[in-house]
C-alpha cells in the first residue's frame, strides 16, 4: 500500500514538473530572443534534389546559374547553401531514391512576399529540372547577427 502511494505521488510530481517545464519553454523563446538582442524571423529550408529525369544530375554550373537567377534576387540579404545526400520515396514507383541534394536555408521576415518568393523558387526548379517537388520546411525562430 505504501509502495503504491509513493509510486502515485512520484508520478503526480513528475507530471506536474513536466507541465511546468512545458509552460516555461513556451513562454521562454520571446524572452530568450530579447536577451540576446534578437528578433523573430521565419526560417525556411528548401530541399533540392539533383537527379534529373533522363539525365545524370544538375551540374554545379546549372545549380550556380539557378541560384544566381532565381534565389539570390529574391533573398539578397543572404542565405546558406549546404550540399546534402537526400533520400525520399518516389510517389510514382514507391521506390526509395537516394540522390545528391542541396539545402538552402533562408532567414527572412514572415510576410506574404517571403512565402510568395519561396513558392516561385520551388516552381522554377521543378520546371527547369523536371522534378516531382522541392521540399520546404518553415519554422519561427530567433535571429541575431
Amino acid at each position: 500500500m505504501i509502495l503504491r502511494l509513493c509510486s502515485t505521488l512520484l508520478c503526480v510530481g513528475l507530471l506536474a514538473a513536466t507541465q511546468a517545464r512545458a509552460q516555461d519553454t513556451q513562454a521562454a523563446p520571446g524572452a530568450l530572443c530579447q536577451s540576446i538582442g534578437g528578433s523573430g524571423s521565419l526560417e525556411a529550408e528548401l530541399l533540392f534534389g539533383r537527379n534529373i529525369e533522363n539525365k545524370a544530375t544538375v551540374s554545379d554550373t546549372e545549380w550556380s546559374d539557378f541560384l544566381g537567377r532565381e534565389v539570390t534576387p529574391r533573398f539578397p540579404d543572404g542565405l546558406t547553401v549546404l550540399d546534402a545526400a537526400g533520400q525520399w520515396r518516389d510517389s510514382q514507383t514507391g521506390r526509395i531514391v537516394h540522390e545528391p541534394s542541396f539545402i538552402v536555408m533562408i532567414l527572412a521576415p514572415n510576410t506574404p512576399d517571403t512565402l510568395a518568393h519561396l513558392s516561385e523558387i520551388r516552381a522554377a526548379y521543378v520546371k527547369q529540372f523536371h522534378q516531382q517537388s522541392v521540399g520546404l520546411t518553415l519554422a519561427q525562430t530567433c535571429v541575431d547577427f
